[in-house]
C-alpha cells in the first residue's frame, strides 16, 4: 500500500491529460513549419518565435510590453472591485435600489463590451486612463452580477436572526451579508480577473498608443512580422492561463479559511 501511495502520477492522470493537447498542437506546429504543410511566411516554426523572444528580450521591449499589460489589467480590476462589490451587494440587499438601478444593469449587461470603445475614447482619450477604464468596465459585469446573488441569496433564518438579535445596517452587512454573500463575491471576483485580461488585451489592441502586447499585436500584424504577432499570442495565453489558475488557488484558500 505504502508504494502504491509513494508511486509517481500515471500518463493517465489528470495532471497529464490537460499537457496532452497542447503539447500535441505545438508539434503539429512545428512539423508543419518544416515539412511544407504550410507557408512559413504565415506560420514560423517554434525556433523563430523562441528567437524573437530572446531578441525582445535583450532589448528589454517585451518585460516592458508585459509589465505594462499587466499593470493596466489590476489597475482597471481594482476599481471594478472597488465599485463593483458595493454596487452589487446594494442590489441583493436593497429592494429600492434594485427598482431604481436593476433595470438599467441589466440593460448595461447586454451592450456588447466593445461597444463601449467609442464612447471611451471621446471621455478619456486614448490613454492610460481610457485603456484602464475599458478593462474596469469588462471586469465590472461578473464582480456586481455575483455580489448581488451572493446577497440576494442570504438564507431567511440568518436574516430572522439578525432581526431577533436587533442588528443594525452595519452590524448586519458584517455579520450576515457579507460572511453569506462571500463565495459568490470571490467568484465573481475570479471571473472578473478572466475579464479584465481579455480587454486589456483588447484595449491595447483598439486604442493603440505606448507599450503592451496588444499594441505589439498591431505591430507584428501591420509589419508582417509572424514571429512577432505569434510570439505575443502564446504570451497572451500563458499569462492567462497564470491568472486563472492564481485567482482559483487564491479562491479555495479564502474559502477553506472562511469556512474555519
Amino acid at each position: 500500500m505504502t508504494a502504491i501511495a509513494l508511486a509517481p502520477p500515471s500518463a493517465g492522470s489528470p495532471r497529464w491529460r490537460s499537457l496532452a493537447l497542447p503539447a500535441t498542437l505545438l508539434l503539429c506546429w512545428e512539423v508543419a513549419a518544416h515539412a511544407g504543410l504550410v507557408d512559413a511566411r504565415f506560420l514560423p516554426p517554434l525556433e523563430a518565435i523562441a528567437a524573437r523572444c530572446w531578441t525582445e528580450l535583450g532589448e528589454g521591449q517585451l518585460p516592458l510590453d508585459v509589465a505594462m499589460s499587466l499593470m493596466r489589467d489590476i489597475a482597471g480590476f481594482a476599481i471594478a472591485t472597488l465599485v463593483g462589490v458595493p454596487v452589487g451587494l446594494a442590489l441583493g440587499l436593497s429592494r429600492t435600489v434594485e427598482r431604481v438601478f436593476g433595470p438599467t444593469f441589466s440593460a448595461y449587461r447586454q451592450i456588447a463590451l466593445f461597444a463601449w470603445v467609442p464612447l471611451i475614447s471621446l471621455w478619456f482619450g486614448t490613454g492610460e486612463t481610457a485603456k484602464i477604464a475599458f478593462v474596469a468596465f469588462a471586469a465590472l459585469n461578473p464582480i456586481v452580477f455575483n455580489s448581488a446573488e451572493g446577497a440576494r441569496g442570504i438564507p431567511v433564518h440568518c436574516r430572522e436572526v439578525a432581526r431577533v438579535l436587533t442588528f443594525g445596517r452595519i452590524q448586519f452587512l458584517r455579520y450576515v451579508a457579507l460572511p453569506a454573500a462571500f463565495p459568490s463575491i470571490v467568484t465573481g471576483l475570479h471571473l472578473g480577473l478572466i475579464y479584465a485580461w481579455l480587454a486589456t488585451v483588447g484595449a491595447e489592441f483598439f486604442l493603440n498608443l505606448g507599450p503592451g502586447l496588444g499594441g505589439r499585436l498591431n505591430e507584428g500584424r501591420e509589419l508582417f512580422q509572424m514571429d512577432l504577432l505569434l510570439l505575443c499570442v502564446l504570451l497572451l495565453g500563458l499569462i492567462g492561463v497564470l491568472l486563472n489558475k492564481l485567482a482559483g488557488l487564491a479562491e479555495a484558500r479564502l474559502l477553506a479559511w472562511q469556512k474555519r
